[in-house]
């Protein structure tokens, strides 16, 4: 069971993941394929920018809730298969389970298996699974990405700086404040990691623009890049 347990919780995750809520939304309500237009990014920031407040509004509320859902139903699953104490027997606690979760919600949110594995980045996924399993962090990590999106009005690179801040503070949040002990910190900040490292790896393309001084700031719209009808 303890090896069924993480495989069943990656493949259920990922297929949940894969259902791409800016896809989804674009097309019930604009008729488009939003991966078409703008940085042709699966995601957000490219919905609102592209077609507007309510596909946006949707695809944020779709991408929060998967996250959630799919760590919600893997917690359940690993006491179904291990029992209700399982957190006392082994080194896998509920976070570790909720994060691996989301490590592969977010492989499905980029590679969507349903859309040619072709989606987005991943960021408001990772966000609901920081909100559920570690508030504490949520709380930090959120008010700085927050701060240097206000300041920039880059997006792309709170994100980025909010990634890379996201393993430290959930090392101290977790040795500190949680007293989770060392060994499960480790196991908490390695999996933070991996997450960190593929929100990063998907912001490849950000991080140039913003080298050449050509990244799209928030609330500004690109020209020529949605047709009328598509507003």
């Amino acid at each position: 069971m303890i090896i069924l347990a993480p495989i069943l919780t990656a493949v259920l995750s990922y297929l949940l993941g894969s259902c791409n809520s800016a896809i989804i939304a674009v097309r019930l309500l604009k008729h488009e394929d939003i991966r078409n237009f703008g940085s042709k990014n699966a995601g957000l920031t490219n919905t609102l920018r592209c077609f507007g407040k309510l596909p946006a509004l949707l695809t944020l509320i779709g991408d929060l809730l998967k996250g959630v859902i799919a760590a919600f139903i893997s917690i359940k699953l690993w006491e179904m298969l291990l029992g209700a104490d399982f957190e006392s027997v082994y080194l896998f606690d509920e976070r570790a389970v909720g994060y691996l979760s989301g490590i592969f919600s977010i492989l499905g949110h980029i590679f969507p298996i349903y859309y040619g594995f072709k989606g987005g980045k991943g960021v408001l996924v990772s966000c609901s699974i920081l909100l559920v399993i570690d508030p504490v962090t949520f709380c930090i990590v959120i008010p700085f990405f927050i701060v240097v999106v206000a300041i920039s009005r880059y997006v792309s690179l709170g994100s980025i700086l909010a990634a890379c801040a996201y393993p430290v503070i959930t090392f101290f949040v977790h040795m500190f404040v949680y007293d989770v002990g060392l060994p499960r910190s480790i196991l908490h900040t390695a999996m933070v990691m991996v997450t960190s490292a593929l929100l990063i790896y998907m912001h490849r393309t950000n991080i140039t623009r913003l080298k050449n001084g050509t990244e799209n700031k928030f609330g500004q719209k690109k020209k020529n890049q949605v047709p009328n009808d598509a507003q």
